[in-house]
């Protein structure tokens, strides 16, 4: 997880840089305080909101939730017919 933070974070920074925004003008958009978009940038993480609050501020909310969709994977597009179950219970008594 630590990797994936990490490179959440770097992300981050790029996307902002890449803006000419100052962490200071991120936070004010996102709504956050500044110490919120460093913890995100240096990969300390944040809530999930929070999160989603920066990615907004940058412009890039809508990759973040197109990267997350099932359907644009393999799985998720040769299952896309099948209905889901309702509740999904381990498998082999573990859990």
């Amino acid at each position: 997880m630590t990797r994936a933070l990490d490179g959440l974070g770097r992300d981050l920074t790029t996307w902002r840089k890449l803006r000419h925004l100052t962490v200071e003008q991120v936070a004010d958009r996102a709504g956050v305080s500044r110490s919120t978009v460093l913890r995100l940038e240096s990969g300390r993480g944040a809530s999930v909101e929070n999160l989603l609050r920066v990615a907004r501020a940058l412009g890039v909310l809508e990759l973040l939730a197109k990267a997350l969709d099932p359907y644009a994977t393999d799985v998720g597009r040769l299952r896309a017919d099948e209905e889901l179950p309702a509740r999904v219970r381990p498998r082999g008594g573990h859990g």
